[in-house]
């Protein structure tokens, strides 16, 4: 039996991650059961991992699976529904992160680990990157049928409009190609990794910042090189 403000976090964490396919912050279930500190979201999500009715990963920030519901509420059981990567939709040519679409509950969403090469700027370009550091894994919905993939840590925020903040990781799918408003990692003379938005204008390469801080940089073809598209990122909060 739960009390109701159990049920109402429920509740709202079901949502959310039916809508979105993230669970909400802290913050946001402090101000949505209008309590006064998140030591009492505390209290009522320990009570509903005690129940059974959600699990909190270990390790990962804002993880938290939803095992089971109340019978009121509908579904009796729900898969395991923790994603917190989001793929990246087109809105106007601009890619954002995208709603996800809900679940069947019988469903159970598969990953795949690709490697982190390393560090990509988001504002100054940084040294190339050529180096593993790790294996992430990543929901298999993100990922392409065909071609490799690979995840890069965002360090700057020239990108912050296009949704892209400092510390994110990124998911790109190896490509040499890029159609214009692709958001890409560029490869500059061979020694300078970055990425922007790719333009083509009058016989040049334009790599665009998404935040009016950075200027545009405008180079010649043969100084850049597409070494991957952007297809998702992962957010750690």
């Amino acid at each position: 039996m739960l009390t109701k403000k159990q049920l109402d976090l429920l509740n709202f964490i079901h949502r959310r991650l039916q809508k979105d396919g993230v669970p909400p912050s802290f913050d946001e279930m402090k101000v949505a059961l209008d309590l006064r500190s998140k030591s009492g979201i505390h209290r009522l999500i320990t009570a509903l991992e005690e129940r059974g009715f959600i699990r909190r990963l270990a390790h990962r920030a804002r993880a938290i699976e939803i095992l089971r519901l109340p019978e009121n509420m509908g579904d009796a059981s729900v898969a395991p529904t923790s994603a917190h990567a989001v793929p990246m939709g087109t809105h106007g040519g601009a890619p954002r992160p995208a709603v996800a679409q809900a679940r069947p509950a019988a469903s159970v969403v598969a990953s795949l680990e690709i490697p982190v090469m390393g560090r990509i700027a988001a504002g100054v370009p940084i040294e190339a990157i050529n180096q593993i550091t790790h294996q992430i894994a990543i929901p298999q919905t993100m990922l392409s049928s065909n071609g490799k993939h690979y995840a890069l840590e965002v360090r700057g925020d020239s990108m912050i409009n296009a949704g892209i903040n400092d510390g994110d990781i990124v998911v790109i799918r190896e490509t040499d190609t890029a159609d214009d408003g692709d958001i890409v990692v560029a490869l500059i003379a061979d020694e300078e990794a970055t990425l922007k938005r790719l333009f083509r204008r009058n016989g040049k390469i334009a790599l665009e910042a998404e935040n009016p801080a950075y200027e545009t940089r405008i180079l010649s073809p043969d100084q850049v090189k597409v070494q991957g598209r952007l297809v998702g990122l992962i957010r750690s909060y």
